[in-house]
């Protein structure tokens, strides 16, 4: 696969403008990322920005904290995929797998996946606040739930990805989900190892920097 499809092009900030939000798109563009992740307000104007291109938009939900009421996020969802989104990460609710109560975690990603339809569906586990045991359920609760995604991390918490997490995730859920490393992949050494260790999608800002044009 071409290198640049591994990358969905994120700008995820607050403070993101619709210029600084017009200019992810043009450079998704440019050099043919696959997908631009965005705040869901910002939905239907990369819609717009980005028509007779390829590439997709990605949308986040429950994002950061995933601590909202699941039924805000299937809300949220369903929201997301009328305006024209293609892929959905939601954040998983951290504290319910703390508290073991899977049941709680796989029905919230079963009920965010039907919302989704025939959408693609990425689930951020926030990797840095878990053990890894704690990383291992939180995949048998994805994989329970049939969505396409395990992903790493926000990016706005206590670290981003690590290559030790992706071996792990990849040693866990094998051929059975795909894997998507977000937050802090900023070097092109750090972004080939990503994908040999097992990552099929790879979430930051730093595209440009990574991927030469054309390639």
């Amino acid at each position: 696969m071409k290198l640049s499809k591994y990358i969905d092009h994120t700008l995820l900030k607050a403070d993101a403008s619709l210029e600084a939000i017009r200019k992810l798109c043009d450079e998704a563009k440019e050099y043919d990322f696959k997908s631009v992740c965005v705040n869901t307000c910002n939905i239907q104007f990369c819609r717009k920005q980005l028509e007779g291109s390829d590439v997709l938009v990605c949308c986040v939900i429950g994002f950061p904290l995933g601590a909202m009421s699941t039924e805000a996020k299937v809300m949220e969802t369903e929201d997301a995929i009328a305006k024209g989104a293609d892929e959905v990460d939601m954040v998983i609710n951290i504290g319910r797998l703390k508290d073991k109560d899977y049941a709680y975690v796989t029905d919230e990603i079963r009920r965010i996946k039907e919302a989704c339809g025939n959408k693609t569906l990425k689930v951020i586990i926030e990797t840095c606040l878990l053990t890894d045991e704690e990383k291992v359920k939180a995949c048998e609760c994805i994989l329970e739930a049939k969505a396409d995604f395990v992903k790493t991390s926000t990016g706005f918490s206590t670290n981003g990805a690590t290559f030790e997490d992706v071996a792990l995730l990849k040693k866990t859920v094998g051929d059975r989900c795909l894997i998507k490393a977000a937050g802090g992949v900023r070097s092109r050494e750090d972004f080939n190892r990503m994908i040999e260790l097992g990552a099929n999608r790879i979430g930051t800002s730093s595209g440009t920097k990574l991927i030469e044009k054309g390639e």
